[in-house]
């Protein structure tokens, strides 16, 4: 894993307009607030937080699939450096086969009028990477195989296959185009147990062999410890907490990262646990509560908290927190 980052962002943020016309003001929901983050090349790097909390948004934000209204994102690999604020048309199409996306539901994604070649086949056709069939075939048959797929699977319709082969399917078409950066997004939430092992073996295996750089978005923490180099905590559209993941599990300095990892089930019948119950629900973000973010729902809020928004602060060891009194609370 190197230092430098294939993806830099500062101060991005994202809104969308949720009402407004002609006669009325425009109002407008913030789903992700003044982000600050670097993505190492070749690393594994987890995004984690609740429902809602905007990691989607991020991570489409990072795909330039929605418009970055604050801030910047550049994209850099040995070849080219692209802001992504100020891409135009031709750039943007490049991008494209630089950065690709693994989807959540593998029965959703993927057309069921299509075969599976012609599905893998497509980003080719529209990108316009190869020139002949026998080219696209010879491509298609390749990373079909590095994604554990058969010549017999490439016949078939996605109807014929279960939810991990479609997953293989969906990860082979985006890796087709032969891209630097995937962002996968809960791309094992839908899976059995078992079928989600499988699919993460994949995925690392596919990392090393192509060295790919991910950005994998979940809410199953138990996984992010499995399979992550690092990992940063989402709230109500701001990062909370940022660090490599052995660091961020074995010492959370925030106390919403102190929540979320208190909630992970143990393999123990009898462990009881400790778990921190979070009280009430997410805050609506298009009216966050003033201050701290999470000053509705923490225990150790005082006035500063709700009054005073914390900025990411370095702890040490690659490590960030944004709270006001995490040194008193839990500096270990």
């Amino acid at each position: 894993m190197s230092e430098e980052p294939i993806i830099s962002a500062k101060g991005l943020s994202v809104d969308f307009q949720i009402s407004g016309g002609l006669l009325t003001k425009n109002v407008y929901l913030r789903a992700v607030n003044n982000v600050n983050l670097n993505i190492p090349k070749g690393s594994f790097y987890g995004l984690v937080g609740e429902s809602g909390s905007g990691k989607t948004t991020l991570g489409r934000a990072f795909l330039k699939a929605v418009n970055i209204s604050d801030g910047e994102v550049k994209y850099c690999d040995e070849e080219v450096e692209y802001d992504l604020k100020t891409l135009q048309k031709k750039q943007l199409k490049d991008y494209r086969k630089r950065a690709q996306l693994i989807f959540q539901d593998p029965y959703a994604a993927l057309s069921p009028r299509m075969t599976v070649r012609d599905i893998i086949a497509e980003p080719l056709e529209v990108m316009g990477l190869t020139s002949t069939r026998e080219e696209t075939d010879e491509r298609v048959r390749e990373i079909a195989a590095k994604c554990r797929l058969n010549l017999e699977h490439l016949r078939r319709f996605p109807h014929a296959f279960s939810g991990g082969q479609r997953q293989r399917i969906s990860i082979a078409r985006a890796l087709v185009s032969s891209p630097n950066f995937v962002v996968a997004d809960e791309s094992v939430a839908a899976l059995d147990v078992s079928i989600q092992a499988d699919i993460l073996n994949l995925l690392k295996d596919l990392q090393t062999e192509l060295g790919l750089t991910y950005l994998f978005i979940s809410h199953d923490l138990s996984v992010v410890a499995h399979i992550c180099d690092h990992v940063a905590v989402m709230y109500l559209g701001r990062l909370v907490e940022s660090a490599p993941t052995r660091v961020l599990f074995d010492a959370p300095r925030h106390p919403y990262t102190k929540a979320l990892l208190s909630a992970i089930p143990s393999l123990d019948p009898d462990d009881k646990g400790n778990t921190l119950k979070l009280e009430g629900e997410i805050p609506s973000p298009t009216n966050p509560p003033p201050g701290c973010k999470f000053n509705t729902r923490c225990v150790h809020a005082i006035d500063i908290c709700r009054n005073e928004e914390p900025k990411l602060e370095h702890t040490g060891d690659r490590h960030e927190v944004a709270c006001h009194h995490w040194s008193e609370l839990f500096e270990t």
